[in-house]
């Protein structure tokens, strides 16, 4: 039986969560259900699918993801399920697939098609459910809706290369628990277009001369604790799913403050990396 996940702007005060998992295990007891993040900033695309992104290669091939964000069905919104590298995706034809990878075309997109079967506000509980579970119990696609060749793509979300390739424009894309910035510029991108140069990245005040691998690279500890630059250390580093991010070290959001709020920076800020 696959894995089916859920991810969500529903956050976990209200019974929307308990809900759809409630659904889920009327349908398939056997299921297992998986929780990704529930704490999605409300209709954030963006934000799912870096989450998204960062999450479903982790899970055996053939699992299903649920994905509750901007879902409510319009005309300009509809739903679709999408096999993409061999992963099942239910969720609104609203551009976040297209955010999740630029690696793989999908291999199966259908238009859901079930909706005068089911009356309801709630999709993501009554269409998306019934759409994971057919799936999981062995259902093709075609049978819930009706091939369609694309999905709807985001314009203006990938980093601008320019003046003869020596500077990187880019953007925060995600700001994480620990309020670091992350942004959309590829330790792929930056390597291929710094060819080993120096550099300076800027956003806005903060300027970074160096991009380290972990953070702890960033404090010297051959120097005696009391003396090291440590706490607050402002830090780039290229992130564990190789996007640069910028932080600060050991950073609480709730006391010390973070690098969005330190730096006063924010989603879809302006990152540039100048070449020499």
């Amino acid at each position: 039986m696959p894995i089916i996940t859920l991810t969500t702007d529903f956050g976990i005060k209200d019974h929307f969560v308990s809900a759809v998992k409630g659904a889920i295990y009327s349908e398939l007891p056997e299921a297992t259900v998986v929780d990704i993040s529930h704490d999605v900033s409300p209709f954030h695309i963006t934000e799912a699918a870096y989450i998204i992104q960062n999450a479903y290669k982790s899970f055996p091939k053939g699992s299903i993801h649920i994905v509750g964000i901007d879902s409510e069905l319009n005309p300009e919104n509809k739903h679709i399920a999408v096999l993409l590298d061999d992963h099942y995706f239910i969720c609104a034809n609203n551009g976040l697939i297209c955010l999740i990878t630029s690696e793989f075309n999908p291999e199966k997109i259908v238009e859901i098609n079930i909706h005068d079967a089911i009356s309801t506000n709630f999709p993501v509980l009554d269409v998306f459910v019934t759409v994971a579970c057919h799936i999981a119990r062995g259902g093709t696609l075609e049978v819930i809706g009706k091939t369609i060749p694309e999905i709807k793509t985001i314009k203006g979300i990938t980093p601008i290369v320019n003046l003869g390739d020596k500077q990187i424009v880019g953007s925060i894309i995600y700001i994480d628990n620990y309020g670091n910035l992350i942004t959309n510029i590829t330790r792929k991108l930056f390597e291929e277009i710094g060819k080993g140069r120096k550099f300076k990245i800027t956003a806005r005040t903060a300027v970074f001369e160096n991009v380290y691998n972990r953070y702890s690279d960033a404090i010297n500890f051959d120097i005696e604790k009391s003396k090291r630059e440590e706490d607050g250390k402002k830090l780039a580093i290229f992130n564990s799913s190789g996007y640069l991010e910028l932080a600060i070290y050991k950073s609480n959001p709730k006391t010390v403050g973070g690098a969005s709020s330190l730096f006063g920076l924010h989603y879809r800020d302006t990152v540039s990396i100048n070449f020499d």
